[in-house]
């Protein structure tokens, strides 16, 4: 296993939420797995982003959520690496990982609500951005 990484670009910030979310019931899921390949191939913002860099930001969430702190670790890297504008993009691209099996599992729900605790999402934008997740995933 590679060293964790010691700072995050905001692209890299943005993937770390999304495995974080992904990776917080101990089940990575394909379809989970997939979304965040789709978003990161499709979203202006990760545009001219390396996606090599997707495997050592994966690394790193995985070895702090094994630390005693590695949570709190994970969301000071992702303060200091992503500007506060993009705050509720990160929210969004969480909550679209967390729906895109259909099922949103306890884990998944925790750490939602720690997302929206540490990057102060104004809990109307929250539900709003839900939503816009859970109508995007519905399935007949």
């Amino acid at each position: 296993m590679t060293d964790p990484l010691s700072s995050l670009s905001p692209q890299d910030a943005l993937i770390a939420v999304m495995v974080a979310v992904s990776a917080s019931d101990e089940t990575i899921r394909t379809v989970e797995l997939i979304a965040i390949e789709r978003m990161v191939n499709h979203m202006p913002i990760f545009a001219d982003y390396d996606i090599d860099r997707i495997r050592p930001v994966a690394q790193t969430v995985y070895s702090l959520f094994e630390e005693e702190e590695g949570i709190e670790a994970l969301f000071g890297l992702v303060r200091a690496g992503l500007p506060e504008k993009l705050f509720e993009t990160a929210y969004a691209l969480a909550c679209d990982v967390a729906a895109a099996d259909g099922v949103l599992h306890q884990p998944e729900l925790r750490m939602l609500e720690e997302i929206r605790g540490e990057l102060s999402i104004d809990r109307l934008h929250a539900v709003a951005i839900e939503w816009g997740a859970r109508v995007r995933h519905l399935t007949l």
